[in-house]
């Protein structure tokens, strides 16, 4: 599917729990792992009556689990001082395409993170 295109026609309770599939991974700045923990909860709760939400919620997943790769990958960085560059960086690309997801869920739109890992399908 191309970038932005609408699934199918959704109605607002459908673009609600998949806009909160994004917005949940927000938690991860104020808990450990809650940026996985909470897009994984919405879409567990959701994903079987609501096809729009299991996408939605496959995508947040699989972005988070690649931006916790990155993560732990700028924290090794930092012995050699470039990690201390690339984390603050690499946290507001995270929160600024959240917001972005989140943004086209409630639009009923597909979004595709860039640079993501394809890890559940």
């Amino acid at each position: 599917m191309e970038e932005n295109q609408q699934v199918e026609p959704v109605n607002k309770d459908e673009r609600m729990w998949a806009m909160l599939c994004h917005l949940s991974a927000l938690a991860g700045f104020v808990m450990p792992f809650g940026s996985i923990i909470g897009p994984l909860i919405v879409w567990l709760i959701k994903r079987d009556e609501m096809p729009v939400v299991d996408m939605h919620g496959k995508k947040a997943l699989n972005f988070q689990i690649t931006m916790a790769i990155a993560y732990v990958v700028c924290f090794l960085l930092m012995f050699v001082a470039i990690g201390l560059i690339l984390l603050p960086i690499v946290a507001i690309f995270s929160f600024v395409m959240v917001v972005l997801a989140s943004i086209k869920a409630n639009e009923g739109k597909e979004f595709n993170y860039p640079l993501s890992l394809n890890l559940i399908k």
